[in-house]
């Protein structure tokens, strides 16, 4: 079994160029199904979560490539619009391709999608939407049904600022011919990025806080286009830091996507230098920070919730956890609670009292962001520490042990 063996209690020294956002290419290499013509997607990180795409595109008839950090999709040749399940129940955001099959064949026969399990995540406001938009939708068990033949202008307005509803929502509305509104949309950079995309592809987006305009009808055409950094990762990064005392460099990122992570790690008594694409980070000690309330960008990501846990594991003081975003977001605890640190937890809150240090223990990731906060418990530990599952990790973190090997981590990954 493929693990990581960690042994502890050094401070991360060095300098890391964020790679290309999951949580934002994945959405692109989506919508591309959309576009007429060859696309080239640059900044593209080596996760497993992007050749699942890449494997989804070519089960529906596009020539899809990769080299390098270099992607390049060409949909003319699609004919398919049904993902199998084999493909859907290996990632969450398989479920934006049904917005864009939606977009170029008008039908779509698609499963749940899987990836981390992080609750129920259901997807009814994304089907309320669709209806709203004129589709039928039959569903099946996990089996999920839609055409949309003529989609009618409308104006859609969602009672949460769902990211993957409105990725799906944006997507399927450039089939309508007139103005799609959609309000209360989700206002991550991510979200910037995918109707940046489109735009480049002669798609008619125009964001103004949280409403989306969406003209459709237009044939799109294929584009060269880079992918925005991933905010996450950096913040992982950030945050592993100051949790090991350490001094890093993060460059090839946009820090004004990382305000409130930056905000906590500096009210934590950490040192950061700012600058147009660069953060600098030194921490010399490590404060509890309290409450630190996930929420809606701009405001504290659910991502970086996990990972600011095994900080403030081993900072000094109480710190108080609120998940708003996702109802089984805290099944990182246990292993934190085995490796020594003093958690309170129950369904969506957590009372966190720092201890001086943590113990290397086995445990095993069962989420992304989850393993991410095992990893760095495990930096912090005294003695090594055996992560499994790591699976979960390598979905979203492209060259994850080479880049804290190369900032003074003792880690491996071992079969």
């Amino acid at each position: 079994m493929e693990a990581y063996h960690i042994s502890g209690g050094r401070p991360l020294r060095g300098e890391i160029a964020i790679h290309g956002a999951k949580n934002s290419v994945l959405p692109i290499l989506a919508a591309t199904v959309a576009v007429s013509g060859r696309c080239t997607l640059t900044n593209c990180p080596a996760i497993s979560d992007v050749e699942t795409a890449l494997e989804i595109l070519r089960h529906l008839g596009c020539e899809a490539e990769r080299c390098g950090a270099t992607v390049t999709v060409d949909s003319t040749g699609a004919s398919r619009f049904d993902i199998p399940c084999c493909l859907m129940r290996r990632m969450r955001a398989a479920v934006i391709f049904l917005g864009a099959l939606l977009a170029r064949f008008g039908k779509a026969a698609i499963t749940l999608p899987g990836g981390c399990v992080l609750g129920a995540r259901p997807i009814d406001l994304h089907l309320a939407g669709l209806r709203r938009m004129g589709a039928q939708i039959e569903e099946r068990g996990e089996q999920i049904i839609c055409e949309l033949p003529a989609p009618a202008p409308c104006t859609i307005a969602l009672g949460f600022p769902s990211v993957g509803a409105t990725e799906n929502l944006l997507l399927a509305a450039l089939r309508c011919d007139g103005e799609t509104v959609l309000c209360n949309a989700a206002k991550e950079p991510e979200i910037g990025d995918l109707a940046s995309f489109l735009r480049a592809c002669g798609a008619d987006v125009r964001d103004d806080d949280g409403i989306l305009r969406v003209r459709g009808g237009k044939l799109l055409h294929g584009c060269t286009y880079p992918v925005m950094p991933d905010r996450m990762e950096a913040a992982t990064y950030l945050i592993a830091a100051a949790a090991t005392r350490g001094e890093v460099l993060l460059t090839g990122l946009c820090p004004a996507h990382l305000t409130a992570v930056t905000e906590v790690l500096r009210q934590a008594g950490c040192e950061l230098a700012v600058e147009d694409r660069s953060i600098a980070l030194r921490a010399p000690r490590l404060y509890a920070v309290s409450p630190i309330r996930t929420a809606p960008y701009p405001g504290f990501p659910t991502d970086a919730q996990a990972p600011m846990m095994a900080a403030m594991a081993v900072a000094e003081g109480v710190s108080v956890f609120e998940e708003t975003i996702f109802e089984n977001r805290l099944r990182h605890v246990p292993a934190l609670q085995k490796m020594g640190a003093h958690i309170l937890a129950g369904e969506t809150h957590a009372v966190v009292t720092g201890v001086p240090a943590l113990y290397g223990e086995e445990v095993e990731a069962t989420d992304l962001r989850g393993g991410a906060a095992m990893v760095i418990g495990a930096l912090c530990a005294q003695g090594e520490s055996k992560i499994t599952g790591i699976a979960h990790i390598e979905r979203g973190y492209s060259d994850f042990v080479p880049l804290l090997q190369g900032c003074g981590a003792a880690i491996e990954r071992r079969n």
